[in-house]
């Protein structure tokens, strides 16, 4: 008997808003284990490592860092991105290293064990939910695993991430992602936490996408021509409710061990963290491996064998 996974209610408010908060998804200790793991990771990580470029990371559509080597080949990876913020007028670090990494990815499912060990319980353990349960759920024939990271959202530096939606970045035809955000600390107002634009999974199609500039030479953004703007069975049919405005953004503040569920469409956003606290997540996507085409051109191309798979 397969482990159980998203009630009928949980099931219908995910569809209706595009979004689910799942209280307590994880059990105390495994948030203190993976936030260990961070930690580790954050401490062993050399800036004078030869092959890291001090790659930033910025949450702007325009910047061209992100097609750069160290970026394009970190979906098996353990790599790490640092804050804009992170640096002075000069392009100096202005902040300790473990301050200042903005993120961890993009391969923490397939090579850290404590990571990995979350995607890879069937059943999940006792009290937790178990992410191939919730896949099961939400009617997935064969989800593959990919874009694991660690977004630390650091005090007082952590930039703000502007209104987007996960199928722009890990395209299938038709768009079939789901995010799967995980906080290993208390998201609130004040130090970031996500904000959503419920429904709006219902009437924005991807009408942009996230590839890679011939001969691997950048990323950019390019029109989504001829490509699914909906996932199969939900051709953007659904009442627009809200419009792209602030005020129309309903915040998901969330406690340690909580996970949100967002539709690959979902139009979502984060603040910037003014505050003294950090606010370390830890985030994965799943896609649709069945009857469904991973854009070659995708900026996170499969490794050699293929995206993990979710399900035993």
């Amino acid at each position: 008997m397969p482990p159980p996974g998203l009630t009928p209610e949980q099931l219908s408010s995910f569809h209706k808003d595009g979004y689910l908060i799942v209280r307590n998804a994880l059990r105390p200790e495994t948030v203190t284990s993976l936030l260990a793991e961070t930690q580790s990771l954050l401490q062993k990580f050399s800036l004078e490592d030869h092959d890291h470029p001090l790659t930033r990371f910025s949450t702007g559509q325009t910047s061209e860092h992100v097609g750069d080597d160290y970026f394009l080949t970190s979906g098996d990876k353990i790599r790490f991105f640092l804050e804009e913020d992170a640096f002075d007028a000069a392009g100096n670090l202005r902040k300790p290293k473990d301050k200042a990494v903005n993120k961890i990815g993009h391969g923490l499912h397939a090579s850290s064990p404590p990571f990995a060990r979350l995607i890879g319980r069937e059943r999940g353990e006792e009290g937790e939910v178990s992410p191939a349960a919730v896949a099961r759920s939400l009617g997935y024939v064969d989800p593959r695993c990919l874009q694991s990271m660690v977004i630390c959202k650091q005090p007082g530096i952590g930039g703000a991430v502007p209104p987007h939606q996960d199928s722009t970045f890990l395209y299938t035809d038709p768009p079939s992602a789901t995010g799967f955000w995980y906080a290993l600390e208390d998201a609130t107002l004040e130090n970031g936490c996500l904000g959503f634009l419920p429904g709006s999974h219902e009437w924005a199609g991807v009408e942009k996408r996230l590839v890679r500039k011939k001969g691997d030479a950048g990323t950019e953004m390019v029109d989504n021509e001829g490509g699914s703007r909906f996932p199969r069975g939900g051709e953007g049919g659904g009442a627009r409710r809200g419009r792209e405005l602030d005020g129309d953004y309903v915040p998901g503040e969330v406690k340690a061990g909580d996970l949100i569920l967002i539709h690959g469409n979902l139009l979502h956003k984060s603040e910037r963290n003014t505050s003294a606290k950090g606010r370390i997540i830890y985030t994965f996507h799943i896609i649709e491996g069945e009857d469904r085409e991973y854009d070659e051109r995708n900026w996170l191309q499969p490794p050699e064998g293929g995206f993990t798979k979710l399900y035993a």
